[in-house]
């Protein structure tokens, strides 16, 4: 795992000793990604290179960064993991002489035998630049499912890239002007959806596309899709059958990803997830696998009894890592100032993060995906519910408009507001009802705190209308496997593995997602309704690992942590919030009045406005004044 930055399409001595020194603070700004060894590559006059490594697989110095090729002068910067890289490089050994042990090396020599085909071959997480000599010709991938990320803009005739904004911002280069459209995208659901930033003219290279570019030509293209590749699955004869292909590939997911020469441990919080890659781990490792579970001591729920369940039964070497309220709190500060994109979650990646690596390791599994790919959240259910109530769409939309009203005023809580807008609305299909159920703040919320940028159109409907129109496979996809199609694009892809990575490496922890393994992701979409969901939701994963999972851990409430946040926010955490807030109302399209009147109704106790939704604004707004974005 490491951070990536690099400047192409330069002319003359002038522009590329200017390049040179723009890449070296680019370098600089990611020095907490790879604090192992830093590299720049200048040798051509068009292109610098540069590499933050943290050392993970092959930990020598022949193996670090920008790697070359001289034969060829080819040369590569590479962020992430390719798992499956032994079994490559068996296949590449009779045309290529290997000098080193790591991925890279072998990624570089795949690109140089098979070309953009070569994509196809890798198994991993990944974000890299390759610079083919011959060609004079710079190739940016970005990995199937966006575990990675890659930002990348022009400036003057250059191009830039880099692993983080922050990155790109101390490159000097890069206007620190935000995008309205973003900013409307953001405040719908504490993201911004790729190709979009919150900066204007910065973009994130989406997930399995690649960017080519060759003098002054540039050529994007989408080089893997989930929902084409799953409706080219071949079919099952039996349920028994799928669940065996479920079991198979997470079990190879884990063997692939517990590949490493640091030392490798587990989040545990004694969920169906973690607890199903904890006892795949320990079914292919010969020693004890290190987990670690981090427990508070206030809260409603104390996952610990069903950790320690779980490493018990596994044997596992078991850290328990017990902390306070207080203990948490001191460190949102840090977590805000860790933050690389705006993003209305992360705190509590960064706590378990920094909890983890503080033991002594480097790389951490996770069960991150479970949920999106088997239907483990209620938005399953919720989408699956209104679905089958299209029929209310048949009554008068003024009866509809009045019955969600008396709801949501006998009821006045964020989900009650979302359920009368459904109502009031005249479609009740999966490309309709899901991006509201996923928003955050509402349409006559936004009308109302940002008149100006509410007409922009919402980024979420605008994909899934495309994404699941008729012709398409994602139109073909059963009805879960498009919720599942959704959830992996807007919530896991851009706000749970985008706090997975910016708040691990904050920390140079590597974080790997076995759940996201392309092959498995593949096989879940391909599931039927009645395959996946019998029952009970995530039927499909516990029903392809029954002696794993006990039923404590199966049939146990689903928990997350639960720590006082409303409390934080009117005491502890005030002054930062209304910090935050009066940096956001300096913006000229935001209200500052209905910013005020939110935060006084959220310090009343407004059911309406849960932490959550006002925290969002808060993490926005510290941002942008923070990295002085007007």
């Amino acid at each position: 795992m490491c951070g990536i930055t690099g400047i192409y399409g330069l002319g003359g001595k002038q522009s590329h000793e200017a390049a040179c020194e723009s890449v070296v603070l680019m370098n600089a700004a990611l020095a907490h990604r790879g604090p192992d060894a830093t590299g720049i590559w200048k040798e051509d006059p068009e292109l610098v290179l540069g590499h933050q490594r943290l050392s993970i697989i092959d930990t020598q110095a022949a193996s670090n960064q920008p790697f070359l090729h001289e034969a060829t002068g080819d040369a590569l910067v590479f962020n992430g993991e390719v798992y499956n890289y032994r079994e490559l490089r068996s296949e590449l050994e009779a045309q290529h002489t290997f000098q080193t042990d790591s991925d890279t090396e072998v990624v570089l020599a795949a690109l140089q035998q098979w070309g953009r085909a070569a994509l196809q071959r890798f198994n991993g997480m990944f974000a890299f630049a390759w610079w083919n000599a011959e060609k004079r010709e710079l190739l940016l991938v970005r990995d199937r499912l966006g575990i990675k990320p890659l930002y990348y803009t022009e400036s003057n005739g250059a191009f830039l890239f880099a692993s983080e904004i922050r990155s790109l911002l101390a490159s000097n280069r890069v206007k620190r002007e935000h995008d309205p459209m973003a900013l409307a995208d953001y405040l719908r659901y504490q993201t911004v959806h790729a190709p979009r930033t919150i900066l204007k003219d910065v973009k994130l290279l989406e997930p399995g596309h690649w960017i080519r570019l060759q003098g002054e030509e540039m050529e994007l293209e989408k080089w893997w899709d989930a929902a084409h590749e799953a409706m080219a699955l071949s079919p099952v004869a039996s349920r028994k059958e799928r669940t065996e292909r479920v079991r198979h590939h997470l079990k190879e997911a884990v063997r692939l990803r517990m590949r490493a020469d640091v030392p490798l441990g587990a989040f545990l919080s004694g969920g169906i997830d973690s607890s199903a890659i904890v006892g795949l781990m320990q079914e292919v490792s010969e020693r004890p696998i290190s987990t670690f579970s981090v427990t508070f001591d206030e809260g409603q729920f104390d996952e610990g009894p069903y950790s320690r369940l779980i490493a018990k039964r596994f044997q596992t070497d078991h850290h328990e890592i017990r902390l306070t309220a207080d203990n948490f709190l001191e460190q949102v500060p840090a977590a805000l100032e860790a933050m690389d994109h705006p993003s209305g979650d992360g705190p509590n990646t960064f706590v378990v993060s920094a909890a983890t690596k503080k033991e002594g390791i480097t790389v951490a599994l996770s069960g991150l995906g479970g949920d999106e790919l088997f239907a483990g959240y209620p938005v399953f259910t919720r989408s699956h519910d209104l679905v089958q109530k299209r029929w209310l769409a048949s009554w008068p939309k003024g009866l509809r408009k009045l019955a969600g009203s008396v709801y949501a005023a006998a009821k006045p809580t964020g989900t009650a507001r979302k359920m009368a807008d459904i109502l009031a609305g005249d479609y009740f299909d999966l490309e309709h009802t899901y991006p509201l159920s996923r928003q955050m703040l509402l349409e006559r919320d936004l009308r109302k705190m940002a008149p100006e940028l509410a007409h922009h159109p919402n980024a979420v409907f605008g994909w899934m209308k495309e994404a699941l129109e008729p012709g398409t496979a994602g139109f073909d996809l059963p009805f879960l496997s498009k919720v599942s199609l959704a959830e992996m694009h807007t919530y896991m892809g851009h706000t749970l593995l985008r706090d997975t990575d910016q708040m691990s490496m904050a920390h140079a922890l590597e974080v790997r997602v076995p759940f996201l393994d392309h092959h498995l992701v593949v096989e879940a979409m391909a599931a039927s309704d009645e395959e996946k969901w019998p029952h009970t939701p995530k039927k499909l994963l516990t029903d392809a690992l029954p002696d794993l999972l006990p039923k404590e851990v199966v049939n146990r409430p689903k928990m997350g942590f639960t720590l006082p946040w409303e409390q934080w926010m009117r005491a502890e955490l005030k002054p930062l919030c209304e910090e935050g807030l009066e940096a956001l109302s300096g913006l000229d399209s935001m209200h500052t009045k209905q910013i005020d009147r939110i935060w006084q109704a959220f310090l009343a106790g407004d059911a309406r406005w849960t932490f959550s939704r006002v925290w969002m604004l808060v993490v926005l707004g510290n941002w942008m004044k923070r990295h002085g974005i007007a």
